[in-house]
């Protein structure tokens, strides 16, 4: 589990770099975006992942890994404003930022743990295209719940379904990593 450990932290270093160079040239401007603004950022890039797996022809240069950091980041913002709440006007420096996403991403990645000691690592033995509906199942869940105001019976909340989809983008990014 340690070489997981490692992986997943390689990752998320790839993955937060980019968060922090777009609020160098964007600042917090995400900020304004209501959760179901980022849930709908985050389906259309898993239907391009799935949409990629797919089809034989790219008509853009991008792969599925700037998807799948994608997915990451703005499941990490998401969760940052279930916490915060939505602003009318970007509030945040790069700072604040980056110790948020520090922040919700270890709370993430003690989650994966623990479900890894449980599991025993099952996500290795998963195609990349199934963490991809993985993630398309969370998003779906995700979005019946923000169409119940957010209100559940017996499931687990929106944050919880965030934070397993940053997990199986990062699961699905170490495969990709590895050639499978």
């Amino acid at each position: 589990m340690s070489e997981t450990s490692k992986q997943y932290d390689a990752v998320v270093a790839k993955c937060q770099s980019l968060f922090v160079n777009k609020m160098s040239d964007y600042g917090s401007a995400w900020r304004i975006l209501r959760l179901p603004s980022l849930t709908d950022q985050i389906f259309i890039k898993a239907q391009r992942i799935r949409s990629l797996q797919q089809n034989d022809v790219r008509k853009v240069d991008e792969d599925e890994v700037s998807e799948f950091i994608g997915i990451i980041n703005y499941c990490v913002m998401a969760l940052v404003q279930l916490k915060k709440g939505v602003v009318e006007q970007p509030d945040m420096n790069t700072e604040e930022a980056t110790e948020l996403y520090d922040h919700n991403i270890a709370i993430t990645k003690q989650l994966m743990l623990d479900k890894n000691h449980d599991y025993g690592e099952a996500w290795r033995d998963m195609r990349v295209s199934s963490l991809t509906d993985l993630i398309l199942q969370k998003l779906l869940r995700v979005k019946q719940i923000e169409d119940n105001a957010g209100k559940t019976i017996v499931s687990e909340g929106i944050d919880a379904n965030y934070q397993d989809m940053i997990n199986y983008a990062i699961f699905a990014m170490i495969h990709l990593g590895e050639g499978k």
